[in-house]
């Protein structure tokens, strides 16, 4: 998989990070996507995470130590944003730029019930080494239908493809 991620996102670090600090999260997005076997690149690295307050502390203090800053429309220019629990219990989906490259934390991620819900039907795989939760087919193709960016659309064709081929699988005692 590292092939295909652009040279300046290294997940590796980043999910390392997270997971020093115990942080509760569910790898979602483009990486999701091609730990499934979707053939469409990434730029970042998505994430969502439980809201709970321990949780965030711990986010927070990974986020510090990845020199995460927030991310604008275009990354012309810095704006003010205090890195802190207060800031993320405030907001529940920020855009960072890190020393690894670009993390999206969300903690409402379109198209999804409940992060409990997107947790318990993650499967486990590992993403440049790091073994993470990644979540179901069923769920990136949720959070794809509700983003209907035109890129979107295309991707969850994909995405319902690679679905229908791992429950093929899973029905003739294959694992995916």
């Amino acid at each position: 998989m590292t092939e295909r991620l652009p040279p300046d996102l290294s997940a590796e670090p980043i999910l390392d990070t997270l997971q020093r600090h115990a942080v509760d999260f569910v790898v979602i997005g483009g990486l999701a996507g091609m730990a499934h076997g979707s053939t469409y690149p990434t730029f970042d690295l998505d994430v969502a995470y439980s809201r709970d307050r321990s949780n965030v502390i711990r986010l927070v203090a990974a986020l510090r130590e990845l020199g995460a800053r927030l991310r604008t429309p275009g990354d012309e220019e810095e704006l003010p944003f205090q890195l802190d629990v207060r800031s993320l219990e405030n907001g529940a989906n920020f855009t960072f730029r890190t020393r690894f490259g670009n993390l999206d934390v969300l903690a409402d991620p379109g198209g999804i019930r409940s992060y409990e819900k997107l947790r318990a039907a993650a499967r486990d795989t590992a993403i440049e080494g790091a073994p993470v939760l990644v979540a179901s087919m069923d769920h990136l193709i949720a959070m794809k239908r509700t983003a209907a960016k035109p890129k979107d659309k295309i991707m969850v064709e994909e995405y319902i493809a690679l679905a229908e081929e791992q429950r093929r699988l899973e029905g003739n005692g294959e694992s995916s």
